[in-house]
């Protein structure tokens, strides 16, 4: 890369170690949702705890938190796939429609959702309005996620060396390439030409 740009500097190549690609998406989302209670700065709508997440369903979801784990499903979906819109998320986190003896089918979970939940975090600048429709992230919003998940990541490290060590395997860090001592100078050629005599 640096031989096609020599103006580059090689500072400016460095990406980061750990980015959302690289993590459990099961454990990322726990990870964020738990991260957004925490901060206490998202805005929840006041009918949550009733709402129906579909039309679909027959119940309003079990788990207290499901409106911040939703947020975090939409967000890691927008850093995939953006720019999303309301009616991508309905489609998303839409579900089968049993319609009794009949048959049956596909139906889309409910907007009103959606459409909070893209504002929920709109307004927490993880994510903006893109120039041609639709939601994309903003580079706060990037670099949030991926340090979430370099933490996820982290923490997937320290089980693995917890559970090697409990069975009574020894691992040991990896040790970096030793030095490789510099070739020694060439002496200039004498100036007689014995070295080509030789």
């Amino acid at each position: 890369f640096l031989s096609r740009h020599p103006n580059r500097v090689a500072s400016n190549c460095k990406m980061p170690s750990v980015t959302l690609k690289d993590v459990d998406q099961h454990k990322f989302v726990k990870a964020f949702s738990a991260f957004l209670k925490k901060t206490g700065k998202m805005k929840v709508p006041d009918w949550v705890d009733i709402v129906k997440s579909g039309r679909y369903k027959e119940l309003a979801p079990y788990d207290q938190d499901w409106y911040y784990t939703r947020c975090a499903a939409i967000v890691r979906h927008i850093y995939f796939r953006s720019p999303v819109g309301v009616g991508a998320v309905t489609k998303m986190f839409g579900g089968r429609k049993r319609n009794g003896v009949c048959p049956a089918h596909f139906c889309r979970s409910a907007g009103g959702v959606a459409r909070k939940a893209l504002q929920s975090l709109e307004q927490l600048k993880l994510i903006e309005k893109g120039p041609d429709g639709g939601r994309k992230l903003t580079v706060q919003g990037r670099r949030d996620l991926d340090r979430i998940a370099a933490q996820v990541r982290q923490k997937k490290k320290q089980q693995q060396l917890l559970l090697a060590q409990q069975a009574g395997i020894t691992v040991q860090a990896p040790v970096a390439p030793a030095a490789v001592p510099a070739p020694a100078p060439v002496a200039d050629a004498p100036a007689d030409g014995s070295w080509s005599q030789m």
